[in-house]
């Protein structure tokens, strides 16, 4: 293939790529043993793994699936090297999992970028597009809009008026980013998402719901990820936040004015109300909830389903509804399940009582 290493092959017409064992060997820095012509076009878990697919083996609880393994490599850890096994051809390697994910993006290559806009898309007056931007079917630009050098934006994406997006970025289809949206340098929004919508504010008066007008922005910074169909709101009148190389999954809700620090995690279906600070390496986990206006300390982690009624110290684990120190909410359940086996114990102890004595003692 036309820029490949020469250990790459081309297999059919297509240009599907396929690797070497003895290339692959290569590319994890492992020793190799067997065939080093074999040849494999995919990956796939132990279970479902054909000759043509790379597999792994890190853990000797899956001796069992490695036994019947039909894959044409596997990638194996030092002490399982002699692990009884089909795979023949074998690549021993310290961290057998970070190797195959080394592989993945060999295998499955991304679509290449071809720069040029489509005729179906629309551009406002005065927007500014880069060098190398790819603009897919249906696009809509804004008037003042920027995109920056090498961004992608897929097809029925919607750019509002004045938003900024910098280098590098790809847009997946049908994301909308409102007015008042800020991406940097090499940010990913997946399809779906909506940014800078404005948040859930209203005042009560003269009998009605009036809407709180949000003119905040909704800032983006550099090497951001954000899954499908999550939302983020714009501030009111400060900015939302999120912080450079954090990590945010599917179907998650971030409210106006919360700020998010830099490499966080957050996991699908996370809600996050207004006003929270969420500080550097916090992870918080599926499904936690967060009421407004408190702060997640740098590096703490809160586990699933975590109601968060306060701040988070720093470095500490929650967990629990509501959220406590991890340590006690599992106490606090242990406890609340031994409840019903006490409660028995209790009524049986009453049954068995003096006739005529009373719940307080002896009339």
């Amino acid at each position: 293939m036309t820029g490949r290493s020469p250990t790459w092959r081309s297999t059919g017409g297509e240009g599907q790529p396929a690797l070497t064992a003895s290339a692959i060997a290569a590319a994890v820095n492992g020793t190799l043993r067997g065939d080093p012509d074999v040849v494999v076009t995919g990956v796939a878990p132990l279970d479902r793994a054909r000759p043509e697919h790379v597999t792994f083996l890190a853990s000797a609880r899956y001796a069992p699936l490695f036994a019947e393994c039909g894959a044409g490599v596997a990638l194996v850890s030092p002490e399982l090297a002699e692990m009884p096994g089909r795979p023949a051809v074998r690549v021993i390697v310290d961290k057998p999992h970070d190797a195959m994910l080394s592989l993945l993006a060999s295998l499955y290559p991304e679509p290449d970028h071809v720069p040029g806009v489509h005729p179906t898309a629309s551009i406002g007056r005065g927007a500014r597009i880069g060098e190398a931007v790819a603009i897919g079917p249906y696009v809509v630009i804004d008037a003042g809009a920027r995109i920056g050098a090498r961004s992608r934006l897929d097809a029925h994406v919607v750019v509002g008026a004045g938003v900024s997006i910098g280098e590098e970025c790809h847009i997946y289809p049908g994301v909308t980013l409102y007015s008042g949206t800020d991406l940097k340098d090499r940010v990913r929004v997946h399809a779906g998402v909506r940014l800078g919508s404005d948040g859930f504010g209203y005042v009560f008066r003269r009998g009605a719901h009036e809407k709180i007008p949000h003119v905040g922005r909704c800032i983006v910074e550099s090497d951001v990820e954000i899954g499908a169909n999550s939302t983020i709101d714009r501030g009111s009148i400060d900015d939302t936040v999120i912080g450079a190389g954090t990590k945010i999954d599917n179907l998650v809700h971030i409210a106006h004015n919360v700020r998010i620090g830099r490499l966080c995690l957050i996991m699908a279906q996370v809600g996050i109300a207004g006003s929270v600070r969420v500080e550097d390496g916090a992870i918080l986990a599926g499904q936690v909830g967060i009421a407004g206006h408190h702060t997640i300390g740098a590096g703490a982690r809160l586990a699933a389903r975590a109601g968060v009624f306060g701040d988070i110290p720093p470095g500490e684990t929650w967990s629990g509804y509501p959220a406590r120190p991890h340590r006690e909410a599992l106490r606090a359940q242990a406890a609340l399940f031994r409840l019903p086996s006490l409660l028995r114990r209790i009524e049986r102890l009453l049954g068995n009582r003096p006739a005529g004595q009373s719940d307080e003692g002896t009339d």
